[in-house]
């Protein structure tokens, strides 16, 4: 298949074009800069030129491609819920270009949108409409353009990771660098949920290939890392001291990220394991956190 993808030059979109291209797929990837082109084009994908903030003109990108994969974002969380607005209009955008016909969509989503209730893990076959995550947007757009009989796809991702980033992790270890200190909030017996990067891309094939109008897959491997064992491996990877710190001393600490040291994001991926013999085999976040390459 010849395929749209936009977040081509980012760290899960980069991924995801490898493995499209070793598949053997074509891939026509989304960039804004000449140097994302260039690489692009050394990993021999096709480059279509355009802008997040142009939603209208990604369009011109699905023309002439069998599929869609969207993984761009923008994350800057200074401005996280206007990014998200903005991730939804995208969505719409791409989904218009695809209107009447069947050729498979995957939006990105996140895990948390999988929570039954409080306490419980996320699972593939819920969908939490009261999410308070301003990133429900982004699929609740996708799941609009499946009513209107779009075939759309879900890839949620949990902490994705590699030796140079680690999802919000790799947020953690910045903020360990500047304060001297790898802190957690009381206990750190929150869970994140992780996968490694490779496993990620291969499952963005498979889900693509799958072509199942509404199939919602989970990019989960490990299922619930603790903070307190996250920030113990990044302590000891950076030789400092690891700290528990009170609720108001959290806020201060983590500004933004605050909020995430009190979430218990766990989520299941059985279903997705069974429904697309997905079955990760990198090496685990505390693994790649003990591993940190210099530059990450």
């Amino acid at each position: 298949m010849r395929i749209f993808l936009t977040g081509a030059t980012g760290f899960v979109g980069s991924a995801v074009a490898a493995e499209l291209l070793r598949a053997g797929h074509q891939v026509l990837g989304l960039s804004r800069s000449k140097t994302g082109a260039e690489a692009l084009a050394a990993l021999g994908a096709e480059v279509f030129h355009g802008d997040l903030n142009a939603p209208d003109s990604l369009a011109q990108g699905a023309d002439g491609c069998d599929a869609i994969i969207h993984t761009a974002f923008d994350h800057d969380f200074s401005n996280f819920a206007a990014n998200c607005e903005k991730d939804a209009r995208v969505i719409g955008a791409l989904g218009a270009a695809l209107e009447g016909s069947q050729r498979p969509f995957v939006i990105t989503s996140v895990t948390a949108f999988g929570t039954v209730a409080p306490g419980q893990a996320a699972i593939e076959d819920h969908f939490d409409t009261h999410s308070r995550n301003p990133r429900i947007v982004s699929e609740r757009a996708g799941r609009m353009l499946l009513e209107r009989g779009l075939n759309v796809s879900f890839v949620r991702l949990s902490q994705i990771h590699d030796s140079r980033r680690q999802g919000l992790v790799t947020e953690l270890i910045g903020l360990a660098r500047r304060q001297g200190v790898s802190a957690i909030r009381g206990d750190g017996a929150c869970r994140w949920a992780a996968a490694p990067l490779k496993d990620t891309a291969l499952l963005y094939r498979l889900a693509l290939e799958a072509q199942t109008p509404g199939g919602c897959y989970h990019a989960v491997a490990e299922e619930g890392v603790p903070l307190h064992a996250i920030a113990a491996a990044i302590g000891e990877r950076l030789s400092l001291p690891v700290v528990s710190l009170a609720p108001d001393e959290a806020v201060v600490h983590f500004g933004w990220l605050s909020h995430f040291m009190e979430s218990d994001m766990f989520a299941l991926s059985a279903a997705t394991q069974e429904r697309l013999n997905w079955h990760p085999v990198g090496p685990g976040l505390l693994d790649d956190i003990r591993n940190l390459g210099e530059a990450a």
